[in-house]
């Protein structure tokens, strides 16, 4: 009878958790929950396709991958924090219930976004013929027609993607995560099914592993636009009529300082797997990925749970609902204290794991390799509970400054040691950690200073 009420009184909680409390809140419930699952699909597929990646080419072919694939991804900076703008300013429109302004909004991302993309595609195709890439890679000269070609792929998809992927921007900028994730798992799911035919009918081709891991998103991404704009969101779909050039003016006050941002954060970490490969090889590039990937995991997480932080800031803001703000940053807290220690025990089974993972002696990762991407990702979560909400209030001019600061250091950190203390692929995963400074010191003060101490100084809020 006592276990009865006991169940009784649980489900009735749970019922209560899902159904009490403030619309911000339970719509963020909700999506955390989605989103976990979906996340974990997500996660499980990720992991499955390193082993298999690797065993379809081989650890050398699958480091030029990803090494080129980082690369490439520098081109985002061209999107000039148009998908960040967006996001603030559509949360902000329907927080007030203003339809056909967030419409324009979107019209306006769109068409501009289009623009530069095609126009970069056009150009990086041209660039391409002249690039030699096995002089920038360090790699033998009968790979360069293989890899020229690669790279003319991985252009195509990614600069298409990153079209499409605004669709996305706006489900998380409507504090709908949850579908944003499900898209990115059904493009990884449809990448895994070609990549897994692919072992059974071909060889090993790094031609193939691009067309898989690139068309699949790109065509699930597609779909999703032609599904929102027709149903959910007809109130918004993107139209040349609603393209307002003053705008982009207004997405781009707030969208460049998260365009600086964007570009700070491509050079310390999109060069992290560059200046491996130059000067430790591409299996080097190989096994850091996978203790990366690894201990990404918690950062996948922590991030399900956090995806929902940012436009709910920008919401309770705009509504001077200072009080939920606060809350919420305090029981993401006590949130990450669970993770790091989840993140302690994956330390000490990593060696285990990497050999059940990847198939044992396929490679050899240094403890302190592991340990150094533990920290880092402890240290990332933590800084991106209060980066959240700094970025969700707009107020990025402190953020702007000292992730320029902190990008120039990043590099010469990493060369330093390199070149003088002879630390090896470690110089890079220290240098990122030393230079991530703004998330971990600066902005859990300016949060402090903004809602807690209540300062009058402007800096603090621009």
């Amino acid at each position: 009878m006592v276990i009865k009420k006991h169940m009784g009184t649980l489900w009735q909680s749970g019922i209560n958790f899902f159904t009490k409390g403030h619309q911000r809140s339970l719509e963020a419930k909700k999506n955390i929950i989605g989103s976990l699952l979906i996340k974990g699909i997500s996660i499980a597929i990720g992991l499955v396709l390193v082993p298999l990646t690797i065993n379809y080419i081989n650890p050398t072919q699958y480091g030029i991958w990803l090494t080129l694939s980082s690369m490439i991804a520098w081109i985002s900076f061209f999107d000039i924090g148009f998908t960040h703008g967006l996001r603030n300013k559509f949360a902000e429109a329907k927080a007030k219930g203003d339809t056909g302004v967030a419409r324009i909004y979107i019209s306006t991302t769109y068409y501009y976004i289009s623009i530069i993309f095609l126009v970069l595609w056009v150009v990086l195709m041209l660039i391409n013929q002249f690039i030699s890439w096995h002089r920038l890679l360090n790699l033998p000269v009968s790979a360069e027609n293989e890899v020229s070609r690669l790279a003319m792929l991985i252009f195509t998809y990614f600069c298409f993607q990153f079209i499409f992927r605004v669709i996305n921007t706006i489900l998380t900028a409507d504090q709908q995560p949850a579908k944003a994730s499900l898209i990115d798992m059904l493009g990884q799911l449809f990448a895994l099914a070609v990549i897994f035919i692919l072992t059974k009918v071909t060889n090993g081709s790094l031609l193939y592993l691009g067309l898989a891991i690139g068309v699949a998103p790109t065509v699930v991404l597609l779909s999703a636009n032609l599904f929102f704009f027709n149903t959910k969101y007809k109130a918004y779909k993107p139209s040349l009529k609603f393209v307002r050039k003053e705008y982009a003016k207004d997405i781009m006050k707030l969208g460049g300082k998260f365009f600086v941002l964007q570009i700070a954060a491509i050079i310390q970490f999109e060069t992290t797997l560059v200046l491996i490969a130059r000067y430790f090889g591409t299996l080097e590039v190989t096994n850091y990925n996978i203790a990366y990937k690894y201990f990404s995991v918690l950062q996948m997480g922590f991030s399900i749970l956090l995806s929902p932080l940012w436009s709910g800031v920008t919401d309770a803001y705009n509504t001077n609902d200072h009080a939920w703000i606060k809350n919420a940053v305090k029981k993401y807290l006590q949130i990450v204290v669970l993770f790091i220690m989840a993140g302690v025990v994956m330390l000490l089974l990593s060696d285990k794991v990497y050999d059940l993972w990847i198939g044992k002696d396929k490679v050899h990762i240094n403890f302190i390799i592991s340990l150094l991407c533990f920290t880092f990702f402890s240290t990332g979560m933590f800084a991106s509970i209060f980066v959240s909400v700094i970025n969700g209030i707009g107020a990025l001019r402190i953020q702007f400054f000292t992730a320029i600061i902190g990008s120039v250091f990043f590099v010469i950190l990493s060369l330093v040691f390199i070149k003088v203390f002879h630390l090896g692929v470690k110089s890079i995963i220290i240098s990122s950690i030393l230079t991530n400074v703004f998330g971990y010191i600066i902005a859990p003060l300016q949060v402090y200073k903004i809602f807690y101490k209540k300062s009058k100084a402007s800096i603090w809020y621009r």
